[in-house]
């Protein structure tokens, strides 16, 4: 199997000009008709699915790389002639029967990142050189992730997908993160379908559960499947109605029984119109948090899926399951941001011969190491030319000058003091109410290092807000007790009077810090938060009118770099459970607060330079 791996990744390389790739997992080699997958030639070691365990026992491919590809010598810049002649070619080439599905997942507007759209377009035409026929296909997050997504939301990204000449596509969980009105106007402007056999509107399908296309004269059935859990990973209040009742929603029951029959009654639909293949398109994951709706769960609970082509969880794990009846079922994942193509190799013979995927593994991308220019490319440094038009384009106003600075104080410099670390500023307001109102929770945390630059009064761009939180983390809302809140407002209090990133401007709260205590936190041999020994330097705690209560839960609002991922040392939330799980990128947050609720406006409840009286530093 690795030497046909070897093979097919060379000749790829040789028709796409793509060097230095590298295949990773090395794909499942296959054979199957009509029924589950069958293992051949000893390629699947024993081990469970990443790291859920299902019960039935799953298989993992092992990782191998294989041998890098020869050097291949051609033209940086390929002319238009030259272009037009390969396209011409590749137009004339007769075809060999075989088929090649290419799937892509968690794009997240990484349009030249990885391979970029350029480089996958490139292998497509040089598959369909070779006399292939293919199919692309999209597992969701597409349109949601950086700012051009953002900033056309998700349009930009519609448009690239329809020049790609996507095929089929699912939603993920964030592709919802504009509204789901939006994301409903956008699937119109999509040149290809949408497809879930689980995303409701009142209880009836929103999109056709399955879709077969047609190639190389076999009928291949794509059944779509979107995590339950987006209504909670994106803003609930989008799947709502004007009196707060769900009206949108995934069949989230709690044993997962209604997404596995919703699957099965696509697959077996397919099968009745004639599919001799059934790939479900899956945006599920693999993380044993995500159950009783991972990958897993599904494949063990259906019959009649070949492959399961999946997304979410952002792993590359290649594997071979067994479903309901013991049939063996492929499962592959391509990472994000284009790092990974997947593929799915379908003979003349009606054999799924080979999935897996391929991986761009240098740092520089495909497009600019290798130089690819096709239409693609064209169309993304278009896309980048109109994104940094979108950044001058005026959105808002503020009729105060938002800071990070003190307004009066100057360091030994003469350069204004940047106290966004040491102590509450308006902007800092500004982010965590915005923070909160989006969310819905009960308090919000915005740590002074997330928040990089003032906004002037008069006019706001996108740049500007751009500029406020550049690092694009995302927000989520976590289920914590008050001793934990406690626990983090101490040890981002803790350098004080000196500064710190993880000093936290906050939303629903307010609280004193004594600077005449030294700071009780311990730390570990990281530098990571360890616990408190000795008197606390914060106290007076409210949650609006009442004291923080210590053994009671809150939802907390706050990017996913403090609160999921230790971002500053803050342990405290490991373990916590999540009640919303990357909502949106902090940017997007803050502009969608100042346009939606503030009508674009930020006005006079903003004008005190030091805040609204939320911090309260005692020396």
């Amino acid at each position: 199997m690795l030497k046909n791996c070897k093979k097919t990744m060379a000749f790829l390389l040789a028709a796409a000009l793509l060097l230095s790739v590298t295949a990773c997992g090395a794909g499942q080699k296959t054979e199957n008709g009509s029924g589950g997958a069958q293992v051949s030639g000893g390629t699947a070691s024993t081990e469970t699915a990443a790291s859920v365990k299902p019960e039935e026992q799953a298989q993992t491919s092992k990782t191998e790389d294989p041998a890098a590809a020869e050097e291949l010598t051609a033209s940086e810049n390929q002319s238009a002639e030259q272009e037009d002649q390969s396209a011409s070619q590749a137009d004339q080439t007769e075809k060999n029967g075989d088929i090649y599905i290419l799937f892509t997942s968690d794009v997240h507007c990484g349009i030249d990142q990885g391979f970029g759209y350029a480089g996958l377009r490139q292998v497509r035409d040089g598959l369909e050189a070779k006399g292939y026929e293919t199919i692309l296909v999209d597992n969701g997050d597409s349109i949601q992730g950086e700012s051009i997504g953002t900033l056309s939301r998700g349009e930009a990204i519609i448009d690239l997908m329809n020049d790609m000449e996507y095929d089929v596509a699912i939603p993920g969980n964030h592709e919802f993160d504009y509204g789901t009105d939006r994301f409903l106007e956008l699937t119109k402007e999509a040149d290809f379908p949408y497809i879930s056999c689980n995303f409701t509107y009142q209880d009836e399908l929103v999109f056709e559960p399955y879709v077969i296309k047609e190639a190389a004269g076999k009928k291949i059935a794509f059944v779509g499947v979107t995590t339950p859990l987006t209504i909670r990973s994106s803003t609930p209040v989008y799947f709502q109605n004007e009196n707060g009742e769900y009206v949108y929603g995934f069949m989230e029951d709690e044993s997962g029984e209604s997404v596995y029959q919703a699957v099965q009654n696509a697959a077996d639909a397919a099968r009745a119109e004639g599919a001799d293949f059934v790939y479900v398109m899956g945006h599920m994951g693999d993380i044993e948090q995500f159950r009783p709706w991972t990958y897993a769960d599904v494949i063990a609970n259906t019959t009649g899926i070949d492959v399961f082509l999946d997304g979410h969880s952002h792993d590359t794990n290649q594997v071979v399951m067994k479903n309901r009846k013991g049939e063996e079922v492929a499962r592959s994942a391509v990472g994000t941001k284009l790092d990974c193509i997947g593929y799915s190799h379908i003979s003349k013979e009606g054999k799924i011969v080979e999935t897996g995927i391929w991986t761009w593994s240098n740092a520089v991308p495909a497009p600019e190491l290798l130089g690819i220019r096709n239409e693609i490319s064209d169309k993304v440094n278009e896309a980048e030319q109109e994104l940094e038009e979108l950044l001058n384009q005026v959105v808002a106003s503020t009729s105060v000058k938002l800071t990070i600075e003190d307004p009066e104080e100057v360091d030994e410099t003469g350069m204004p003091l940047w106290v966004i670390r040491t102590a509450e500023t308006n902007l800092g307001d500004l982010c965590a109410d915005a923070y909160r109102d989006q969310t819905g929770a009960d308090i919000a945390f915005a740590n002074g290092g997330s928040i990089r630059v003032n906004i002037e009064k008069g006019d706001i761009t996108y740049g500007d807000i751009i500029s406020v939180h550049p690092f694009g983390n995302m927000i989520c809302v976590l289920e914590v007790t008050g001793q934990q809140i406690l626990d983090a407002l101490e040890w981002g209090s803790r350098a004080l009077p000196a500064d710190t990133g993880a000093f936290l401007q906050v939303s629903g709260l307010t609280y004193e810090i004594n600077t005449a205590i030294d700071s009780p936190c311990l730390k570990d041999e990281k530098s990571l938060f360890a616990g408190i020994e000795g008197q606390r330097r914060v106290q007076n705690v409210m949650v609006g009118e009442e004291p923080l209560d210590p053994e009671k839960t809150y939802s907390l609002a706050g990017n996913d770099y403090i609160l999921r991922n230790n971002g500053d040392g803050f342990t405290m939330f490991d373990q916590a459970p999540v009640l919303q799980d990357n909502v949106k990128l902090d940017n997007q947050v803050l502009i969608d607060y100042i346009v939606d609720t503030l009508g674009g406006e930020v006005g006079e409840e903003y004008a005190d330079p030091y805040g609204q009286g939320r911090i309260t530093i005692l020396e």
